[in-house]
């Protein structure tokens, strides 16, 4: 089994595809090409895998970052006798600037060391292992690279020092570097039949600068958010750029597969796919006011790949792969031991079938947020996104699985509820665009059937609060969207009593937010706090003008990231260490949505940005903090 902390990881991303690399120099995870493609290194999950190591011989410490405005990562590693720096990256494209940034990725892992001082010796290792670690892959050394024959594709190994194959499919290398001397490697990656050709030292390099500046370029024309835990924001908006699929516009929920709620626990669940939830709520983290390039094509991929004939009475499909793809049937990879004996070990998502009609309301208030940028609905469109209106309208009364997939039985979410009245609500505010003018009594008359329902069933005088589900005391986390979508005011009483009920009940002794009280939701075992719902608390007390409290839950929340700052899924307070999928698009979401609303609160405003309210117009790239924007927050 794998048991390396998570937090031990950061993330390299060509938004394409994702590695995880360790504080010891190990890449232990990389899926090639894409994020959902088949792992060829994948120690994460079994040390057996497959990883790609560099690292010195002797005893070091460490210590690392990410380069500025870049998801480029230098690594120093001090010996007793030297110290050399390791420069790691997933490469950008040719001459990749600005928006183009993942077009032309050309799936290759690139890592170059230097020696700043004295002198180390080096120890690499390469042990790739395709497909999830079932391939055992025949390493043939050549003059300047190392090649990997077996599996459905090529890797190619370019490196400057010889390697020594083991038993065939272990390659190994030792060499020392001193002082101004360096060593550059590139891992390739290509169709099988193709055999790439070796990289040269200068090749690496002007491939890895570029990459930096590809970065840096996009950084540039994105990140202007000078408030409260700058770089922070910045640093959650390079990931949630890196974890989005260039190609089409998805954003991945996380770019790992199976790491557990709780070690040893089965709630392990594959990440590596779009859903509709997390992608809108993407929009609001990583342009506050959307950039128009990006947000059209997070729209158009959105609309297409959930698109359906109108006369089917199905579901609006809660997730979809990378490319649009609907079946993401779930399987067992029974050979892996999983994260510390996590299993088991899980590909697909088998979520993907559940109603849940909370995405309605998503997707509408994402079309809501960008219409101004999208260059006019065509007929298709128009009549998708009235049709999702009429769906939320006829089926609100129904149950669903819930935002937080339950595997037990429907119920009558409150947030389910919730996010029907947002999409009716933004549909309103859309009609004019939809031509639905005709609509609007009808969807209006449903909003305000369903706000009733909620402001009846939804809360309980037992709990003092809105709660998870109709007729239920059990207290969600969930229900902190409310003033945030613009439901309810945060100073109203009820959400007031929501807000302090929250913080009494689902706060740990360590000042972070669980998702709901223990209730029955189909699965064994436990889970940690989740940082998202922490960012949601801090989001709703600044709108209610609670800013110092605000801040506090905030800083605890931020106080769960790595050493690089990346955030995981959740917390387990009690080991101290971050849980689940690593890094979580959700948190870094929260994260950023949360320090704009304080930041705005302390400005003195706490407006939410719900339907009615003015949107930027376009024209040109809003970014965080400029004066030209309207607020975004959900």
């Amino acid at each position: 089994m794998s048991d390396r902390p998570i937090s031990d990881y950061a993330l390299l991303a060509d938004c394409q595809t994702a590695a995880l690399a360790g504080r010891d120099g190990s890449v232990d995870w990389l899926c090639l090409p894409h994020f959902d493609s088949r792992a060829v290194l994948g120690r994460l999950l079994d040390k057996d895998a497959g990883h790609w190591s560099l690292r010195p011989s002797a005893p070091f410490t460490v210590r690392r970052a990410y380069l500025a405005d870049t998801m480029v990562l230098r690594t120093e590693f001090r010996t007793a006798t030297g110290t050399v720096a390791l420069t790691e990256a997933l490469a950008a494209g040719p001459n990749e600037r600005g928006h183009e940034l993942g077009t032309h990725a050309p799936h290759v892992l690139l890592r170059a060391l230097d020696c700043t001082d004295g002198r180390v010796e080096i120890e690499a290792e390469f042990a790739p292992r395709p497909e999830y670690g079932l391939i055992r892959p025949l390493l043939i050394p050549e003059d300047g690279h190392v090649r990997c024959h077996g599996g459905p594709d090529t890797l190619d190994l370019s490196t400057p020092v010889p390697f020594s194959v083991a038993g065939g499919d272990m390659a190994r290398a030792r060499f020392p570097l001193c002082a101004g001397q360096r060593a550059a490697f590139a891992l390739q990656h290509a169709p099988a039949g193709r055999s790439p050709s070796a990289w040269t030292q200068a090749e690496i390099m002007e491939q890895l600068h570029g990459t930096i500046d590809s970065w840096r370029s996009w950084s540039a024309l994105h990140q202007s958010y000078e408030g409260p835990w700058r770089e922070l924001v910045h640093l959650s908006g390079r990931v949630l750029q890196g974890l989005t699929f260039q190609p089409t516009g998805a954003v991945v929920a996380a770019p790992t597969t199976s790491l557990p709620e709780e070690p040893g626990g089965v709630r392990n669940w594959d990440y590596r796919y779009a859903w509709v939830r997390d992608a809108s709520f993407t929009l609001d983290a990583l342009w506050v006011a959307a950039c128009p390039d990006e947000a059209e094509a997070f729209f158009r991929w959105m609309a297409h790949a959930a698109a359906q004939a109108p006369d089917r009475r199905l579901d609006l499909q809660i997730m979809f792969g990378i490319r649009g793809e609907r079946d993401l049937s779930e399987r067992r990879l029974a050979h892996l031991s999983g994260w510390r004996g996590s299993s088991p070990v899980r590909i697909g998502n088998a979520a993907w079938s559940q109603r849940q009609l909370d995405v309605y309301g998503e997707l509408l208030s994402a079309a809501h947020r960008l219409c101004d940028y999208l260059g006019g609905l065509d007929g298709p469109a128009r009549a998708f996104l009235a049709g999702l209106a009429d769906a939320a309208a006829e089926r609100w009364r129904e149950p669903d699985q819930g935002i937080w997939e339950v595997r037990s039985a429907p119920q009558h979410f409150v947030y389910s509820k919730l996010m029907c009245w947002v999409a009716l609500d933004r549909a309103v505010a859309l009609a004019g665009e939809l031509d639905a003018a005709h609509r609007v009594p009808d969807w209006e008359r449903t909003r305000e059937e369903i706000r009733a329902a909620i402001e009846e069933h939804g809360w309980s005088e037992a709990a003092g609060s809105y709660t998870q589900a109709f007729g239920s005391d059990v207290l969600d986390a969930s229900v902190l969207m409310m003033p945030i979508v613009g439901f309810t005011d945060a100073n109203a009483p009820r959400m007031t009593a929501t807000i302090r009920a929250i913080r009494e009940r689902l706060m740990d002794p360590a000042g972070l937010v669980h998702r709901y009280q223990d209730a029955e939701d189909g699965l064994p075992g436990g889970e940690g706090a989740f940082l998202l719902c922490t960012f949601w608390l801090a989001h709703a007390l600044a709108m209610a003008g609670e800013l110092a409290r605000a801040r506090e839950v905030f800083d605890r929340a931020v106080g769960c990231a790595n050493d690089v700052g990346l955030l995981a899924e959740e917390f387990d307070t009690a080991a101290g260490e971050p849980m689940g999928n690593f890094p979580q698009a959700f948190s870094h979401i929260g994260l950023v949505n949360a320090a704009w609303a304080i930041s705005r609160a302390e400005q003195g405003d706490t407006r939410t940005f719900a339907a009615g309210q003015a949107r930027p117009q376009p024209g040109g790239c809003f970014r965080f903090g400029e004066a030209a924007a309207v607020p975004r927050n959900r």
